[in-house]
């Protein structure tokens, strides 16, 4: 349920993101009370409002013992009125916010507000703009990515802990919960339909790839109960809970899958397959919209477009240069990327024993990275990182790997997970850059360390995709100026086919979204410069249409780590510290790119 993708959502997201404490955990998390006693008290009623807002967030981050153990039994909903209550809460921030004068604040307290000031204020605009629409954040309720039935497995098998009877009895009234949400959803997707924002016919059919066996499982076979009676057995707790488990997802959990799917279907006839939302009402303010929440900036579709097509070209060139160094000279860029591909040394046989090996190797790079970490930083995260494959039952249309923070009061490691629907999409070549995005030092380092900085509770909330994924995106960078390429001219080309890939990705998302390109022309774009595999850029592109702006963060938030980098490497001369720049910038937590900046001004790092 709450996933990296839920804390990127940031502004907008009306389910709110994955990083938090409950209130019995706030010291044990180290957190920092504002100076300004008008802001502290913002600040922690929030926090509080927040916990009490959302169960799924509270059992995301271990909060759901003691004061609101009331909440394990509980999913988020999204009928009208919990949207209302999701409005009534922002609106709420939002006026308190402005009530306390921001002349009045400094140091981290003004860091703080504004971060939480943009977010909040960037929501309400969001909320108010689309009223009426059931989403806000990513234009459909139900996609391949979107909706509960893709989240809440995996949320219950992964994060809602059973330790004792009352956790068990928590999961049933999940489950209950579960089948009353899909229906909820059911009936906001033919909400939003009414007002012409059906999702592509391609989006419809990829969703119901993944609704149809759902809807046909048997429930001894269902992720929903075999996880039920593995934690069970997992603590020695007897009961009939599997029973009753077996009966909800024989009963009511099938029935509301198979009208979502029947919902979905029906559709189908009226959809269309222009694949941006510029067809959508209000199209253009919508994607004007996720572009600023994508980037956190103001820089318009068409600025990021060209920014796109100047990066494509400046790294074609990198590349070109490596792979003739190697001797290898026949073929474009793209051509000579897609045969490597494709080269049997680079490629792990598609069965479980070497899936095993591709996790075992994954291991093996983190490893490799943590031995030279402390060069590059002070402060590290307590947090461990655990490797695991993305569950089978949601692989077909999940990305190709992704990372989910840790508890934190220490209950779960942070996740990151790679897709193994087929190991042909996971060659060699491309694993180091993946692994070093998505752990060490990327996602894990900057989440884990945000979850343990000293800052205010609300700001461990805080997830902006500019900053999130251009530490990652960065992170691919550092990792080369660490020497992790060094014996690994392939893993080098890898390295630099991400950085080519998050540059297309600026040139298809403002494409489709913007300049009105069809999907297919998207998939050519990304297949042609990329050399991916066109059902891995199928895969990709068909996650933009549901994301618009999301894949935007990644370049624009990377230029603007390197661009504070070089300003105080400047500023600093001898006394620069690379340890210094990745301290200030991670415990600052993630906060808009601007208000990053600023954090590097009031330490005097940049003038």
């Amino acid at each position: 349920m709450f996933n990296r993708r839920d804390f990127l959502q940031g502004a907008g997201a009306i389910g709110f993101g994955a990083i938090g404490t409950s209130m019995g955990l706030v010291r044990a998390a180290s957190a920092q009370d504002a100076a300004n006693p008008a802001l502290k008290a913002v600040f922690d009623t929030a926090f509080n409002d927040l916990l009490k807002l959302s169960p799924g967030l509270c059992t995301a981050i271990g909060s759901d013992k003691g004061e609101f153990a009331y909440q394990k039994s509980k999913l988020d909903h999204s009928d009208k009125a919990a949207r209302d209550r999701a409005q009534a809460f922002v609106e709420k921030t939002v006026s308190a916010l402005k009530a306390i004068p921001r002349s009045s604040l400094s140091g981290m307290d003004r860091i703080n507000y504004d971060t939480v000031s943009w977010d909040y204020t960037t929501q309400l605009e969001g909320i108010k703009k689309f009223k009426g629409t059931a989403s806000v954040g990513a234009p459909y309720v139900v996609s391949q990515l979107t909706g509960a039935y893709q989240s809440i497995p995996d949320f219950l098998n992964s994060q809602h802990s059973i330790e004792n009877k009352d956790d068990a009895e928590a999961y049933i009234s999940r489950l209950d919960e579960y089948a009353k949400l899909l229906n909820e959803e059911t009936a906001n997707f033919v909400q939003d339909a009414k007002i012409g924002l059906l999702p592509p016919d391609f989006v419809l059919k990829r969703a119901l790839e993944q609704l149809g066996p759902m809807t046909k499982t048997k429930a001894g076979d269902n992720v929903l109960v075999k996880s039920l009676i593995g934690k069970l057995k997992e603590n020695n707790i007897a009961g009939n809970y599997a029973a009753r488990a077996t009966k909800i997802v024989d009963t009511q959990i099938r029935a509301a899958l198979t009208k979502q799917a029947q919902t979905l279907k029906s559709y189908l006839p009226k959809s269309v397959h222009d694949a941006g939302i510029w067809r959508l009402p209000d199209g253009e303010a919508r994607y004007a919209y996720a572009a600023k929440v994508g980037t956190t900036s103001s820089m318009t579709p068409d600025e990021i477009h060209k920014l796109g097509l100047a990066k494509v070209e400046e790294l074609s060139a990198r590349i070109d240069e490596i792979f003739k160094s190697q001797g290898v000279t026949k073929g474009s860029v793209g051509q000579r990327m897609a045969a490597l591909n494709k080269d049997p040394k680079q490629l792990y046989d598609n069965n479980d024993a070497a899936k095993e090996d591709l996790l075992k190797y994954l291991n093996t790079l983190v490893d490799g990275v943590y031995k030279k970490v402390p060069d590059y930083f002070n402060v590290l995260p307590k947090a461990k990182v655990q490797i695991k494959r993305v569950p089978k039952e949601i692989e077909a249309g999940a990305p190709g790997g992704y990372y989910n923070a840790p508890a934190l009061d220490g209950s779960r490691p942070g996740m990151y997970y790679i897709n193994l629907r087929d190991t042909a999409e996971q060659a060699k070549w491309l694993l180091p850059t993946l692994t070093y995005h998505e752990a060490v030092p990327g996602h894990h380092f900057q989440i884990s360390i945000q979850q343990e900085a000293p800052l205010p509770m609300v700001r461990k909330l805080s997830g902006f995709n500019a900053y999130v994924e251009g530490w990652a995106l960065y992170s691919e960078e550092l990792a080369n100026e660490m020497g992790m390429y060094e014996n690994d001219q392939w893993g080098k080309i890898g390295f630099l086919h991400d950085a080519m890939f998050r540059a297309v990705r600026l040139v298809v998302d403002t494409g489709m979204h913007s300049k009105r390109w069809s999907r297919e022309k998207a998939i050519a774009y990304m297949s042609e410069h990329t050399g991916d595999a066109p059902s891995a850029a199928t895969t990709e592109i068909e996650r933009y249409c549901v994301w618009p702006g999301q894949a935007l963060g990644y370049m624009v938030g990377k230029i603007q780590w390197l661009k504070i980098r070089s300003m105080m490497q400047a500023h600093m001369g001898a006394k620069y510290s690379i340890k210094d720049f990745h301290d200030a910038g991670l415990l600052a937590g993630a906060v808009p790119l601007d208000v990053l900046e600023q954090v590097y001004r009031d330490k005097g790092y940049i003038a």
